[in-house]
């Protein structure tokens, strides 16, 4: 007798396209404001406060997030990114309507050559 029980479905991860990948859209997502969270540590440096105390990952005059590597769109601190950043999943709902916010229409796609 089988008495395993059926695992629930994961709708959000049903949503994700494995079709969207990062180094396809200019690390948008980086534009986003991050709102830091106690359990967050990210340096110092690329902080940023409101006159109520607010803190958020600091962004540069660009607009793109300051832990960004403006050569490579690649996230400086990966390891001690903030946790709103490791919930952003790439192809996630969110990841592709913030592309499709950026790019419109012609959302760019990987290329490959032969």
């Amino acid at each position: 007798m089988n008495l395993s029980r059926a695992q629930p479905v994961d709708r959000y991860a049903e949503s994700i396209d494995p079709g969207v990948h990062c180094n396809t859209c200019e690390a948008v997502c980086c534009r986003l404001t991050v709102v830091l969270m106690p359990d967050d540590h990210v340096p110092t440096w690329l902080i940023d406060r409101d006159e109520h105390g607010m803190e958020t990952l600091a962004k540069g005059e660009d607009g793109w997030c300051a832990a960004v590597d403006p050569n490579t769109s690649g996230c400086t601190i990966y390891d001690e990114r903030p946790g709103i950043c490791r919930k952003f999943a790439m192809g996630s709902p969110s990841c592709r309507d913030e592309r499709h916010k950026w790019f419109g229409a012609t959302i760019p796609t990987a290329v490959h050559m032969l």
